[in-house]
């Protein structure tokens, strides 16, 4: 049986904002660039309370919360702060996978400071984050990563949740399907048509019945509607990828997708901030309204170093879409790949890659 400890650093950027502008603190901050096609990065609990969430376009956020205080991100300082967390984290154990600057699985089966119990070991985290950072950290404490992820929101900000092995069903249960990981709109959607909205409903259905509905996922659902989750945590898992895309409401022009494809690359560069390596390759990723999917990619001789520069080479790699005036286009995407290290990205060859 694992002990498994998931952290999640509350509101962090706008947590470290306030930390360190005393002016900011009980206000509404959100952090962001102020102009128009801007997506909020983080946003604190006093400007949540108005319905500003991250990812949300900077200026709807402005609009729900008119005394918002808006705040540049300053991801060189996030992730000095990022590695202060991790610091004190790896007094506890080594056994730690980082999924961004503000959150991390730990396991603690074994931890190496002699706390008897994980719970104790998620408080002292939380206490030395709290003394030595004045930062508030959240933590969830369960057999499982997916379990302790849920456990981690279930108090949140600043709140300790502990989901005991004899425990799990009861937690499970009751709770919306819409809480499982994977399960989206379009999931919950499909699954409200089999009539099953709670988790203890989602039980009650056939493996067999969830692979037809479903795939492979489908197995992935019995096993979380049973709290079972045996992936381990996996110490300095290499990103390989991130990506971020979105539907059309109705089938568009190829030369009608820049404003989403500006929107898109907002909210990607605002996510790529949280990983500590740096992406070389670009990748745009259009769905054809016949649902024919192509990519364009391109690895510039130095990485994008702006929102501006990514944006830009996404609306080049649309250049080189042929498919005709007429064609229409359901989905776009834009994603980065082939991370490295900093000091590895020196210049190489520029290169176009199409597939």
């Amino acid at each position: 049986m694992r002990k498994i400890i998931h952290v999640d650093m509350d509101a962090f950027y706008a947590s470290v904002e306030q930390r360190d502008d005393p002016q900011l603190r009980g206000k509404p901050v959100v952090v962001a660039w102020r102009a128009n096609r801007s997506v909020v990065c983080a946003a604190s609990y006093e400007a949540r309370a108005f319905g500003v969430r991250s990812a949300m376009p900077a200026i709807r956020a402005e609009r729900l919360c008119p005394d918002a205080v808006f705040v540049a991100p300053d991801f060189t300082r996030y992730r000095v702060v990022s590695s202060d967390v991790r610091k004190i984290l790896q007094r506890h154990t080594d056994l730690i996978e980082p999924l961004s600057l503000d959150e991390a699985y730990l396991d603690v089966t074994e931890n190496k400071t002699g706390l008897p119990t994980a719970t104790l070991v998620a408080r002292t985290i939380r206490e030395q984050i709290r003394r030595e950072l004045n930062l508030p950290a959240s933590a969830g404490v369960a057999p499982n990563k997916f379990l302790a992820k849920l456990a981690s929101d279930w108090r949140k900000p600043d709140g300790l949740f502990v989901i005991q092995p004899e425990e799990v069903d009861a937690f499970l249960l009751s709770l919306p399907v819409g809480r499982l990981p994977g399960v989206g709109k379009v999931t919950e959607e499909a699954l409200a048509k089999l009539r099953i909205h709670t988790v203890g409903e989602l039980r009650g259905l056939e493996l067999s019945v969830l692979e037809d509905e479903f795939g492979r996922y489908g197995v992935r659902l019995y096993e979380l509607a049973r709290g079972i989750d045996d992936s381990a945590v996996v110490p300095n898992r290499p990103t390989q990828s991130m990506s971020v895309e979105d539907t059309f409401e109705k089938d568009v022009l190829l030369m009608q997708t820049e404003p989403m494809i500006r929107r898109l690359a907002e909210k990607l560069w605002s996510a790529s901030r949280k990983e500590p390596r740096t992406a070389r390759t670009v990748v745009l990723k259009l769905k054809t309204s016949e649902f024919n999917i192509l990519t364009r990619s391109h690895t510039p001789d130095f990485p994008p170093s702006s929102c501006e520069e990514l944006t830009d080479i996404a609306l080049k790699l649309r250049e080189r879409v042929e498919l005709g005036s007429q064609q229409r286009f359901r989905l776009v995407g834009i994603g980065l790949s082939n991370f490295r290290e900093p000091e590895e990205t020196n210049a190489q060859p520029g290169l176009f890659e199409s597939r």
